[in-house]
């Protein structure tokens, strides 16, 4: 199920959006100022697509929108506005934002904009042979790997089982399954024990207490999943 995050402050609208979007298979978290948005993207980035009024009470989308991409935020943004007028539009596309729908607008119609984006961002991802998962960026190109803008050093079959579990985010993948495309250097196929120690070296690296895993959870009795 993938994540937005709508920045709405129109109680009325936001519980209709909230209902028709997870409708049509969407998780939404709401926020209703500039502030809280900015708290919530500065601690996740694992949103599929953010969803931005303009007019706010302590500012506005388009501020938001260049300060995230300033920042080097690659997440598609749909502002939502009661202004038609060229020189918003210009403006809200000029700051970074990918799309823009007018107030009042079908439901119907912005979930095909949204869908019309994902699709579109998951292929320019793929274009550019990039995997992400939150603060994690893979790019498959460079074999390189960053964790909130840090290189992260991996062994080469290290590497390789991290964008499996990526290409695969949200799907258990049994132990058996990854043994079958996981080799090590030599190529040999890796047993079990060295699945397990290549997995905690994983979440040693890139978990914020490896213990206790957000990502790299286990599936009791099956295998691993990637959660983002």
């Amino acid at each position: 199920m993938q994540k937005l995050l709508l920045l709405e402050d129109d109680i009325g609208l936001i519980d209709g959006l909230t209902y028709s979007l997870e409708k049509n298979g969407f998780e939404v978290e709401v926020v209703r100022t500039i502030k809280e948005a900015e708290k919530v993207l500065a601690m996740r980035r694992d949103f599929a697509l953010l969803l931005f009024d303009v007019t706010l009470p302590d500012g506005n989308g388009f501020g938001l929108c260049e300060k995230l991409r300033a920042a080097g935020h690659p997440t598609p943004i749909i502002f939502l506005t009661a202004s038609d007028e060229e020189t918003s539009v210009i403006r809200g596309l000029d700051c970074g934002g990918d799309d823009y729908i007018t107030k009042p607008f079908k439901l119907g119609e912005l979930c095909s904009r949204i869908r019309a984006l994902l699709r579109r961002s998951a292929g320019e991802n793929a274009e550019n042979n990039v995997l992400r998962s939150g603060d994690l960026v893979i790019n498959l190109a460079e074999g390189r790997v960053l964790m909130r803008g840090e290189s992260v050093d991996f062994t080469g079959a290290e590497y390789r089982l991290l964008c499996l579990f990526l290409q695969n985010k949200g799907r258990v993948l049994t132990r058996t399954a990854i043994l079958d495309k996981l080799w090590d250097g030599a190529g040999n196929f890796v047993d079990g024990n060295t699945l397990s120690v290549y997995v905690r070296r994983l979440r040693e690296k890139l978990e914020d207490d490896p213990s206790v895993p957000e990502h790299l959870k286990t599936v009791r009795g099956v295998g691993y999943k990637w959660e983002v």
